[in-house]
């Protein structure tokens, strides 16, 4: 009876020995099985690695743009404060003309030298007709400010461009890839999740590359419109306001001829 008994006993450590695992291979399968975002990219279909490193380099495009418009703006917006500044200082304008018709100018100062150099031109001989003059500087201005904004916005379309194709481009790569990872399942006949979650999280990578490339551009691209638009509207503002200067000037070079000629 006794021999009876440790047989079953036997019998069932056995069992539970065939059913449990060995410690060190527990700690081991994590390690074997660990997925890592540079292997899912080196394991990746070829056609899923072209289009994620496509979006990467459009990123590192985007951020090169946003540092360099970010950088742009700034410079600009202090250059206008600083003509601004000169420019209703009460000093003569023939002197700040002077003063920066000498080197590069930006924004406010831009259209000052334009309009200037537009309004000594009909001062050039001593036949000099006033016709037409307050059109023509108002003409210099308008084309003077849609050159500066040119600049500005310049490279702005990229933005838009990678912030509403990025998505559908990452979309494309991860289609690809589950597509060949349903292949490789089909081809193996094996439907564990061991076997189907790689594929997938490659696939997957792409979409997520796609948005990490799209998110910063459009919040970018929105926040740069706007601050391109508060500019424009700065450099009207000034553009008025300097020809309204201008055309009082016209006015009474116009009403001295006639005081001369009666």
């Amino acid at each position: 009876m006794v021999l009876g008994i440790d047989h079953l006993q036997l019998r069932r450590r056995i069992a539970l020995q065939g059913h449990s695992m060995n410690p060190a291979d527990i700690a081991a399968a994590p390690a074997a099985t660990e997925i890592t975002i540079l292997s899912m990219f080196w394991t990746a279909h070829i056609v899923v690695k072209i289009v994620m490193l496509c979006l990467l380099g459009a990123s590192v495009w985007c951020w090169a743009i946003i540092i360099d418009k970010t950088l742009l703006l700034r410079r600009l917006r202090k250059a206008n404060e600083r003509f601004e500044e000169s420019f209703w200082s009460g000093n003569s304008l023939e002197d700040l003309f002077a003063k920066l018709s000498e080197r590069p100018t930006t924004g406010n100062a831009t259209l000052f030298v334009s309009a200037m150099r537009e309004w000594k031109r009909s001062f050039q001989n001593s036949t000099a007709s006033f016709m037409g003059l307050q059109a023509r500087i108002e003409k210099v201005l308008d084309v003077s400010i849609v050159r500066e904004v040119e600049k500005i916005e310049s490279n702005l379309l990229v933005l838009a461009t990678v912030a509403s194709a990025g998505p559908f481009v990452g979309l494309f790569g991860t289609v690809w890839g589950i597509m060949t990872s349903f292949r490789s399942i089909a081809a193996s006949k094996n439907t564990s999740l061991a076997v189907v979650a790689p594929g997938i999280a490659e696939a997957l990578l792409a979409t997520a590359i796609g948005l990490f490339a799209a998110i910063p551009a459009l919040i970018a691209y929105n926040k740069m419109q706007g601050d391109v638009a508060k500019t424009q509207a700065r450099m009207e503002s000034f553009a008025d306001e300097f020809s309204a200067i201008l055309s009082r000037q016209i006015d009474q070079h116009t009403s001295s001829n006639r005081d001369r000629a009666a």
